[in-house]
């Protein structure tokens, strides 16, 4: 039987992996597809390579869908996130120079974090992030915010150009995701602070993305696409299927990176400075556990207000975020749906069970370190 072919790119990082695992254990092959995955250099390239038609999917940034449906930078085009890919999974660090200039600072700490780095003077604090669009950009910006002394120059770096940044010394801190901050670590350039997850403990990383138009002229890979993903996603996030989901990744057509570099990620297990002990981090990354999948449209409206937007704005932002195709799709192959769209962001301060289709969600905390809430005022719900 002749599967459909879908172009999909990627940026080679740990949260690629549903893609790479839907195709390579076949669920995207069960589903009828021939799930072409295609590198991109840089998150530049990848937008404008959907943007223009020559993807048909994509793995993005989870600010990326809203920014450019809302015409922000680059070129505009109505793109719609169809689900999670992955929460969390980044890291902040520092050069090995500015981490001596410091000295100790506590890891996981980012209250101790701020006043260590408000308190150094001198130039603004040069931060290597992946693109403007991203939630590292986001979750930084939110971050420093509480030090108003803090200068912070902000540097575009394509992840794999991360550590040669911080080696060279054009950056003073990076905010990456994984593997490169381990990669960071291995090469001895630089050494981690806290993950991103300090921040804000549930935050959508990054999303499996398409055309609005491509979407409505394609029901039928669009759904096979989702669930091939989803499939995936749950496999991910099996103990027993991490060592082997390691060794796919680590192939050279895919990450191209040791099994040292990439493990911590899947395990949690973070070596903070070359030579040290691994740390232990709790919910650093997932791909379907705790409705991690789920494109929650509460989400959407965080970030489209901490990219400016009216009202108007963050209304069209959460249209951006398909539940309801989620719902569609993904329900009738037994996936657990959530009673609501929308949920009041940062205000699970423990696992907690919540109404869904089969009754069995629990959502993880989703605390900011700061201790706000915020409540778009959900509607619409499906």
């Amino acid at each position: 039987m002749s599967r459909t072919v879908l172009n999909c790119g990627y940026v080679p990082l740990m949260d690629s992996a549903p893609l790479i695992i839907a195709r390579e254990l076949g669920f995207a092959a069960e589903e009828g597809l021939d799930l072409n995955l295609i590198r991109q250099p840089s998150w530049s390239a990848l937008r404008d390579m959907l943007a223009l038609g020559h993807l048909d999917a994509a793995q993005m940034l989870s600010p990326m869908p809203v920014a450019m449906s809302l015409g922000l930078g680059g070129l505009p085009a109505k793109i719609d996130s169809l689900m999670g890919l992955s929460v969390n999974g980044t890291v902040f660090g520092v050069s090995q120079k500015l981490a001596h200039d410091l000295g100790p600072v506590p890891f996981g700490d980012p209250h101790a974090l701020l006043r260590a780095l408000a308190g150094r003077g001198g130039s603004p604090l040069r931060v290597g992030v992946p693109f403007p669009f991203s939630m590292h950009r986001l979750l930084l910006s939110y971050w420093t915010q509480f030090a108003p002394d803090l200068a912070v120059e902000v540097v575009t770096v394509p992840p794999p150009r991360m550590a040669d940044a911080v080696a060279d010394g054009h950056v003073d801190a990076f905010w990456v995701g994984e593997p490169w901050g381990s990669a960071i670590v291995g090469r001895g350039v630089g050494s981690i602070l806290m993950a991103g997850r300090h921040v804000w403990g549930f935050a959508p990383e990054k999303v499996l993305a398409a055309r609005h138009d491509w979407i409505a002229d394609n029901p039928d890979p669009t759904r096979h696409l989702m669930r091939a993903v989803y499939q995936s996603a749950r496999w991910l996030d099996i103990e027993k299927n991490k060592p082997l989901a390691v060794e796919i990744l680590g192939r050279s057509e895919h990450l191209n990176l040791s099994q040292e570099v990439i493990e911590p990620a899947l395990t949690g297990l973070l070596t903070l400075t070359q030579g040290g002990s691994p740390v232990m981090v709790d919910q650093f990354l997932m791909f379907h556990n705790h409705a991690a999948s789920f494109p929650w449209r509460s989400q959407a409206a965080w970030i489209a207000a901490r990219l400016g937007a009216d009202a108007a704005g963050i209304a069209l932002a959460k249209q951006c975020f398909r539940s309801d195709l989620y719902r569609k799709y993904l329900g009738a192959i037994g996936a657990d749906l959530p009673g609501a769209s929308e949920k009041v962001e940062g205000a699970i301060a423990e696992k907690t069970a919540v109404a869904s289709s089969r009754g069995q969600m629990i959502l993880a905390p989703d605390a900011f370190f700061d201790g706000r809430m915020f409540d778009f005022a959900a509607t619409g719900d499906e």
